[in-house]
């Protein structure tokens, strides 16, 4: 089975909520809300796939030393096993923007499940509400 690693990053603001991001129609799990992101390509680390996904998909701005990794998601799909390292980042410039058609929302750590997300997704919720 073809494994595919993602990175993902909470982004929490200043009240505690965290950013999450819709996927957009035309995307394979439409409609799913998940922690902002994307696939690392060949040669990149997670945290450099980071920053250029917040540039390419909200207009934000971090560095590196403002990714701290939080914990992973194993996740096997149908046709793949994804493993998704979650980052938290609380320093960014830039306000985030969906460049990419998704609709965003912020959401406080008790209200994380009531947005309907991918499975791998799922279990990153209470290892991010203890730690906020």
């Amino acid at each position: 089975m073809k494994m595919v690693l993602v990175a993902a990053v909470a982004l929490i603001d200043k009240d505690g909520r965290v950013l999450l991001a819709q996927r957009p129609k035309g995307k394979s799990m439409a409609g799913l809300w998940e922690f902002p992101g994307g696939k690392v390509e060949p040669g990149e680390t997670p945290e450099a796939a980071l920053i250029r996904e917040l540039k390419e998909e909200l207009a934000v701005d971090t560095h590196a030393s403002c990714l701290a990794p939080l914990t992973f998601a194993s996740h096997a799909y149908d046709d793949f096993h994804l493993l998704m390292p979650l980052f938290a980042c609380r320093k960014w410039q830039g306000v985030p923007q969906p460049l990419e058609g998704q609709r965003l929302a912020w959401a406080r750590a008790g209200e994380l499940r009531s947005y309907e997300m991918p499975p791998a997704d799922l279990p990153l919720i209470p290892i991010l509400q203890s730690w906020l």
